[in-house]
Order: C-alpha cells, then structure tokens, then sequence
C-alpha cells in the first residue's frame, strides 16, 4: 500500500476546513510532496499519478512549479523527481520551534537513559503515525532505525492504537473504515480485535501494549496538549520478556513522563 487515503481525505471533503473553501491547487501540490516517503528517492509522473489519484497532467504541471518554486529536484536522466533542500528546512524549522518537543525532548532523553528503553513522540497523520522525536537507547548508530519524521501504521502500533482511544467512535470508524479498504477481510479481523483491546486497556490503565515488529514490545500513552492536539508518547525495547512483564516493569514509568511532560508544558505557558 502506498496511500491510504481516509474517508474524509478526499478532494471535496479536504477543501472544508470550518467552512473556508481551501485553495485546490495548494491542495494538490501538498498532495505530491506527501506521495515521497523514506526509501523512496525518485518517483516520475506517472508514478506520482498513481499514489495521489491525480490526472498525468495535473501532476505534470504541478511537478514543474514545484521544481520552479525549489521542493522538486529534477532528474533528468532518470525522467524522475526527488525532494529538495527546503523540505528538509522546513521539517528542521518546525522541529526548532515546537513548544512540545523543547519541554519533552530533555525528559525522554533523560528517561531512555535511566530505564534503557527508546521512547518516542508522535503526531497522527491520516493513516500513519509521525515520528516527532525519537530517543533510541541502542548506542550502535545502525540499529537506531526509528527517527523524527517516520511514519509508522495507526492500526498495528500502539502508538496508533493510544491515539485512536482518544477519538469518538465516529471519527474512529471513518479512520479504520478508510484503513480497512487495504486488507483483505480474514486478515483486518485480528487487527481490529486488538485494536478493541487496546482501546480498554487505555480506558483501564492509560496505556496499551503491542508487538507489530518481532522481538520489539512497545507500549504507548495517550498525550493531551494543552493546546488541544493530542500525541502518542510511547516506550520500546527489544526483550524476550511477555508484554505483561513489560508493563509490570515500564507501565508507571511511562505514564510519570506523560505527566512530567504535561507539567513542564503548562510551566512554559505565558502567564505562569
């Protein structure tokens, strides 16, 4: 699956946004920078024509002013385009300037340390979970794979799985009934069983627990902003332990971060 667009991600529902009508051309060209993904270097027009759905002309000429305006390189050789530098300067200014990773950067930094675990932070996007800072504890550069800016799946995480219990039931079903189109029906049946269960289990103890990678238990928490949006701040590590023992061992532990973080958020409100 290369795009897995939601219900309400299409044209018409995107262009909705509190009742402003939203710029479609904007829109569109958002949506060809979105179709580039970690190990995807270079994709020609027809190729971004299929992940986004739009028309070969549409992409051609929106392919020509991205690389006018500078986020499109060119490839000419390869009849190809890959991102360019002010993508890359933009992720670096949002990180730079986000309230929520300076408060809860040093915090997980100090927290990976003193329990060896990687612990993570992450945004929902669509179908996926973005990676807004991620702390690896593995000291060997090589087998630090999860970093800020990777998408991981809602649906088999549980960083994904903390997020979707905060949402009401109608906005969780548009959510799954869009990821839902990518399975075949024998298989989303376990998938969406767990889902139920980390769903209570975030409702009983604020936290839920999953192992999509093999060897990897990861539990995740739920992260209310003050400012509205909600994260997922989440826990990991590679053991041969139950999730049971993990829980037992790292549940309180993950849920003091939460709230120191919380804590720290509110301290560096204007005012305090």
């Amino acid at each position: 699956m290369n795009a897995r667009p939601l219900p309400d991600s299409s044209p018409a529902a995107r262009r909705r946004f509190d009742g402003v009508s939203q710029n479609r051309s904007l829109e569109r060209g958002l949506e060809i920078l979105r179709a580039f993904k970690p190990g995807t270097d270079l994709l020609g027009n027809g190729e971004l024509a299929e992940r986004t759905g739009l028309s070969a002309a549409t992409v051609s000429r929106l392919t020509q002013t991205l690389v006018t305006s500078g986020f499109l390189a060119h490839d000419r050789r390869a009849r190809a385009y890959r991102l360019a530098a002010p993508v890359l300067s933009l992720g670096h200014a949002m990180r730079a300037a986000s309230p929520v990773l300076k408060a809860a950067t040093p915090l997980m930094r100090e927290a990976s340390n003193k329990l060896r675990v990687n612990i993570g932070l992450a945004s929902a996007d669509r179908a996926e979970m973005v990676y807004l800072e991620s702390i690896r504890y593995n000291r060997k550069a090589s087998l630090r794979t999860i970093v800020a800016g990777q998408r991981v799946p809602i649906e088999l995480t549980s960083l994904g799985r903390a997020y979707l219990a905060t949402l009401d039931e109608a906005a969780r079903d548009a959510l799954l009934a869009g990821i839902m189109r990518g399975y075949r029906s024998a298989s989303w049946k376990p998938v969406i069983a767990d889902i139920g269960k980390a769903i209570a289990k975030v409702a009983s103890a604020g936290y839920c627990l999953a192992s999509w990678q093999p060897g990897v238990v990861a539990m995740s928490t739920p992260l209310a902003l003050p400012a509205g949006a909600t994260l997922a701040l989440n826990l990991s590590l590679i053991t041969d332990e139950t999730q049971a023992w993990v829980e037992r061992r790292h549940g309180p532990a993950l849920l003091a971060l939460k709230r120191k973080i919380l804590h720290e958020l509110e301290a560096q409100e204007p005012g305090r």
